[in-house]
């Protein structure tokens, strides 16, 4: 008898077998493909051909494992349709890129087994009506944004909604933004439910990966905290998923297969019929959007836990307040600074700026240093000593031959955490100082780094947006943002609404324990509408106005964009083919197309870039009419294209 076996590669569709072995849709098999074998599922429609005399091989073996759901081939369907990737892929991603999946014994998931619970935790009456209130509808698809201002319990608000869930039996899967915010995390879960949550991420190695897949598969493991991955695992009976921190753009899957995890979360909720909470302090306007349209459902807390107050806040003029030479701190908020560690305040320096400083510039030669591979400058980090592409990752020693025929005499221009950590060293010696960045926080140390953090054994820290996400310091009174200035411009539509996010959140790490709590910005701009925004306690102001220039200028959410990068090591045959593909589309499709245009970082890894944006109306199935002219058009082999469905950054 004949199958369509779908194999995870690059192929759109699957391909035909034969067996004796009598099987159904969903079941993983072993096959032969090329010269080696692979692991395949027996997929729900053949692949289309005209020839009918190619070789048919046989299944070698049906693997004893639960067969993968409808729900679940449905969500890959629809996911490979959605955003342009062939339906292999979408099984590359759900196969652990292609193993055998094996079942293990049950002693692999005992610290996974499910604990009786034990109340240790109070909800507030409006936490209580909160969790109400998303717990109505338990058993089909409904979308629902918890909003809570930062240190509100959110999080113990949806723990006890999954627990309603897990004592009937069902999954539950937490999606986390970053992986840096896991271990904490998981110490919380535990905390509350008595158990472990298995964790998923790119730094699980592919042995204990195997397991969980198989837990997951076999419900031996009741609840996953993961990363972006997380969505294509084989769950049993899953019952609820949680977007935490919704609106953050490391959701955005922005390399190989590019799509936007919380978006397809939903997805996959809608497929399996469940439902799913969405939860931040400030959501996506795509969110709010959908709130406004009633689309999804809304429940905000609108009070700190245990009443806690949220922080005030000061401007420090620099007009009045004048920076000395080669220093970044102002005199006036050394002062702030003081009065705030004599009262035994944690204090924090917030720079989004990673390394030493973003530019070194030879003044013998006036050279900048850019990355060879990369239409970028390099980053001075000064404890490596080395200068870094944070793209690329190239590296290059810091003695450099001047053009002049010397060495060059570097000055370093601009501020990152390290060259902060350095002034606040000579101003305070006797503190106990440390950087909080993903340089140094993915590293194995960070987990003692995070208690004496929260312990108090640190009394300032200078860190970069990483500090913003989730963390609890409970002595953190005092936050000094250092470079408001360097993130209020630019030309990236959601400029306004990425910085209202991460304010919102830093603000919100502060005063979290009840103690009075200050957030300082130092600045030159005194244009009082970005730190009004910031500071206002209900973000649905902001996002309010926002919709409405989305909508007078048709900006997402009320058009799709559709971005496609083309890239290839030959600038000339780029440009050529650009223009060819341009046409192309023009002639098949009647959106507006913009472009071809060198992207804004023209090079990366010695590829360069040319940009196209198709704007299409809502609801118009511009992908696809895409998917259809793409199959037509052969882009020459050193061309590749990149398809990004709803973009949310123009690099």
């Amino acid at each position: 008898m004949k199958y369509p076996v779908l194999i995870p590669n690059i192929f759109n569709f699957p391909f035909t077998y034969e067996s004796d072995i009598d099987l159904k849709v969903g079941d993983y098999v072993y096959v032969p493909f090329r010269k080696s074998k692979i692991t395949g599922v027996v997929w729900d429609t053949f692949e289309k051909t005209n020839n009918k005399n190619f070789q048919i091989k046989k299944i070698l073996k049906k693997l004893e494992i639960k067969p993968l759901k409808k729900e679940t081939m449905a969500f890959l369907n629809w996911f490979s349709e959605y955003n342009l990737v062939p339906k292999g892929m979408c099984l590359k991603l759900h196969l652990i890129s292609g193993n055998v999946i094996t079942n293990y014994e049950d002693e692999n998931y005992s610290h996974f087994s499910k604990q009786k619970f034990v109340n240790k935790f109070t909800l507030s009456s409006d936490q209580r009506k909160t969790l109400n209130e998303i717990s109505k509808i338990n058993n089909k698809f409904r979308v629902h944004l918890l909003q809570g201002t930062t240190g509100s319990g959110k999080t113990i608000v949806y723990f006890e909604h999954i627990k309603q869930l897990l004592e009937k039996g069902q999954q539950a899967m937490i999606l986390l933004p970053e992986i840096g915010l896991t271990a904490e995390f998981e110490n919380k879960f535990e905390e509350f439910f008595g158990f472990r949550a298995a964790v998923w991420h790119s730094r699980v190695t592919p042995k204990k990966k195997k397991i969980i897949w198989s837990g997951i598969s076999s419900g031996k493991i009741n609840v996953i905290i993961g990363a972006r991955s997380s969505l294509f695992l084989p769950f049993k009976n899953l019952g609820i998923i949680v977007v935490d921190e919704e609106h953050d753009q490391s959701f955005k899957q922005d390399e190989g297969v590019v799509y936007n995890a919380r978006d397809m979360a939903i997805a996959r909720a809608n497929f399996e019929n469940i439902p799913i909470n969405l939860v931040s302090a400030v959501p996506s306007i795509e969110t709010f959007a959908n709130i406004k349209k009633k689309k999804y459902a809304v429940s905000r807390l609108t009070k700190r836990y245990k009443d806690a107050n949220l922080p005030s806040y000061e401007i420090i003029d620099l007009n009045k307040n004048k920076l000395d030479k080669q220093s970044w701190i102002s005199s006036e908020t050394l002062k702030k600074v003081n009065n705030h560690l004599k009262k035994n305040d944690q204090v924090l320096f917030f720079i989004n700026r990673r390394g030493f400083a973003p530019y070194a510039f030879c003044k013998k030669c006036l050279n900048v240093f850019s990355c060879p591979n990369c239409s970028i400058n390099l980053v001075y980090h000064k404890h490596k000593n080395k200068l870094l592409c944070h793209y690329c990752g190239f590296q290059s020693q810091l003695s450099r031959n001047c053009k002049k025929g010397e060495t060059c005499n570097f000055i370093f221009i601009g501020p990152g955490v390290e060259r902060i950590s350095e002034e606040v060293k000579l101003k305070f010696p006797n503190k106990k100082i440390s950087i909080f960045s993903s340089d140094t926080m993915n590293k194995k140390s960070s987990k003692k780094k995070l208690d004496d953090i929260v312990k108090g054994e640190i009394d300032i820290l200078i860190g970069t947006q990483l500090i913003s996400k989730g963390f609890h310091f409970p002595k953190l009174n005092c936050i000094i943002i250092l470079d408001i200035d360097l993130n209020s411009n630019g030309h990236d539509l959601r400029t306004a609404e990425k910085n209202l996010q991460l304010y919102h959140q830093l603000s919100g790490r502060a005063g979290r324990a009840g103690k009075p709590a200050m957030v300082y910005f130092q600045t030159y701009n005194l244009n009082q509408t970005i730190i009004n925004q910031i500071t206002n306690p209900d973000p649905f102001i902001f996002l309010e106005n926002e919709l409405k220039l989305r909508e007078k200028n048709n900006l997402p959410p009320y058009e799709r964009f559709v971005s496609l990068i083309l890239t290839s090591s030959n600038e000339k045959n780029l440009e050529n083919e650009s223009r060819n593909f341009k046409k192309m589309l023009s002639q098949y499709l009647k959106d507006k197309i913009l472009g071809p245009v060198n992207a804004p970082i023209y090079r990366v890894r010695r590829k360069y870039r040319q940009r196209l944006l198709i704007r299409s109306k809502k609801g118009s199935n511009i992908q696809k009419r895409l998917s259809e002219i793409l199959i037509r058009y052969k882009l020459p082999k050193e061309i590749k294209l990149t398809v990004d469905v709803d973009p949310i950054t123009f690099n």
